[in-house]
């Protein structure tokens, strides 16, 4: 019994020697979680080193559309990721022109001479908004140039065509000459200030039907969300085509009721882009991998379907005409692009954790498609995603759901105002 109680005593005091030496290798690891609790650290990176993508809103002045370089330069591993705006907008003012070449027998429904159409503009400040308005009076002769650009402003009500933004064009048929004139056109800007606004779209075409009638030929929008809306309030019913853009999955549905046709943006391809670009900044491994170079896992993009430029720090994706001829290939947009759908291996490519943010979480192209598609791509790419929905409205609403920046390896970001950049990166100085 003595001898058993010495050999205790023994060792208590060496655990005690120990300790106090700190010779426990366990100990430190300890406190420091401790301390750190759910907050700690992910990355021993400072914030404004880590890969920031800004994604569906380029950093640009929503007045002149100058880009803002100091937001794409922030850091070596920032990036844009959206698509080409402009040649988008030159498609879908050539797929109107197409139908009504298509259809000139049927297409001048009260028989005056005179193609008219009406326009929902979804923000006069935003850089794709500003393109595709251009791109549809461009393709329909109804632009006017201004400092050397197509003016882009709505028109209010222009049924006699003296607007000053605008001017009546003409298109030859058939050997027949049509005239082409906007008879109207306006933000769609609801009461709390957000805009893309599908019910301010809906109520719109129900004033505009009450005025003009049977003047109206066709219907043009600068998204499906109010082009949508505008179809199932008024032009279904009255059969006359409406032609949108997104290629939301309810708008490529619709082109069987009588939808005129949608520009898919290639959002499969964007929504891998936003997170590759990261995933690629997170490895350090070369920008191009599991791009336009194939990885390991064989994931690689033609150059039919994206660009990047160099210069302006940008991955932009190609756009397609989703019409009645081709419709059926894009019924699921929420599908991701099988030339990149293979998973990365989690060994070589651990689990990171990246803070990403919708900017109107009602957005129906935002909502329906591009966050699912990221949300199949993240899995694929071993990258944990904290989704943040804004109101559409303001920056506040957004980032101040970005409290702790050191709680994530990465950061993707969807503005409300191109404008307004400095709201997230003064948050990550």
């Amino acid at each position: 019994m003595n001898k058993k109680f010495i050999s205790m005593a023994m060792a208590v005091m060496m655990g005690l020697s120990l300790t106090a030496c700190g010779g426990s290798g366990d100990a430190a690891p300890e406190d420091s979680s401790a301390a750190g609790g759910d907050s700690a650290v992910t990355s021993e990176v400072a914030n404004k080193d880590k890969p920031l993508v800004w994604f569906n809103r380029q950093p640009s002045n929503s007045s002149t559309g100058e880009l803002d370089m100091t937001a794409l330069n922030f850091n070596k591993d920032t990036y844009y990721v959206g698509f080409d705006a402009n040649q988008g907008a030159e498609l879908q003012g050539t797929m109107v022109v197409d139908y009504i070449e298509k259809n000139a027998d049927k297409i001048d429904r009260n028989g005056d001479g005179i193609i008219g159409y009406v326009l929902a503009i979804g923000d006069i400040g935003h850089n794709d908004s500003i393109a595709r308005t251009r791109g549809v009076r461009k393709a329909l002769g109804t632009g006017i140039e201004k400092d050397g650009e197509i003016e882009s402003a709505p028109t209010g009500t222009n049924t006699d065509g003296s607007a000053k933004v605008v001017q009546d064009g003409t298109l030859e048929v058939g050997g027949k000459t049509f005239k082409v004139r906007e008879l109207a056109s306006q933000e769609m800007k609801n009461s709390a200030g957000a805009t893309w606004d599908a019910a301010t779209a809906g109520n719109a075409i129900g004033t505009w039907s009450s005025s003009f009638g049977d003047q109206i030929d066709i219907v043009v929008s600068n998204n499906d969300g109010m082009g949508m809306s505008m179809f199932n309030s008024w032009s279904k019913d009255n059969k006359v085509p409406t032609f949108g853009y997104d290629a939301n999955n309810d708008a490529v549905a619709a082109i069987a009721e009588g939808y005129g046709g949608t520009i898919s943006q290639h959002a499969d391809v964007q929504a891998y882009l936003t997170l590759r670009v990261l995933r690629n900044a997170l490895d350090g491994v070369d920008i191009d991998t599991g791009i336009g170079t194939a990885d390991e896992a064989g994931n690689v993009l033609s150059d039919d379907v994206f660009v990047y430029n160099e210069e302006e720090r940008s991955y932009y994706a190609l756009n397609v005409a989703v019409t009645a001829d081709n419709y059926k290939d894009f019924t699921d947009s929420t599908k991701v692009y099988e030339p990149v759908s293979a998973q990365l291996d989690e060994e070589a490519h651990p689990t990171k954790k990246v803070w990403l943010n919708i900017y109107n979480a009602s957005d129906n192209f935002l909502s329906s498609t591009y966050q699912p598609l990221l949300q199949n791509y993240d899995e694929l790419m071993n990258l944990d995603v904290e989704y943040i929905g804004g109101d559409g409205q303001t920056e506040s609403n957004i980032t101040n759901r970005l409290g702790n920046p050191s709680q994530y390896d990465a950061f993707a970001i969807n503005m409300v105002k191109t404008d307004n950049a400095a709201s997230y990166t003064s948050l990550l100085q």
